[in-house]
């Protein structure tokens, strides 16, 4: 079975990787590798294998455009690695309150 949440974590764990998703994130009408290598400081075969990972682990959707693919980020792709962190969130902050409220009551005591 494939663990989808460290996939993402790993995919995302470059800041290649993850400037290229939040170039595909502002852009609805998707990008190509062309494109997306104007400003970069990557070459563009270097930025298709980061597209090809983000693709894999879907973050990232294709579709042909003529000669080119372009590429799309899917959201739904970090809905899983989104839950997980917002449930240790949630677990932290019910841990930080009751330590506060240890803190606290032991604070009045003295």
């Amino acid at each position: 079975m494939r663990d989808t949440i460290s996939d993402v974590f790993a995919a995302l764990g470059d800041r290649n990787r993850r400037d290229i998703f939040d170039q595909l994130l502002e852009d609805p009408n998707g990008r190509t590798a062309t494109e997306l290598s104007l400003d970069a400081t990557i070459s563009r075969q270097a930025i298709v294998k980061h597209l090809q990972i983000l693709v894999r682990v879907d973050l990232a959707s294709t579709r042909r455009d003529g000669k080119e693919v372009r590429y799309f980020a899917r959201r739904d792709g970090a809905v899983g690695a989104s839950q997980w962190l917002d449930e240790r969130s949630v677990a932290w902050d019910q841990r930080l309150a009751a330590l506060d409220e240890k803190v606290r009551t032991s604070s009045r005591r003295s």
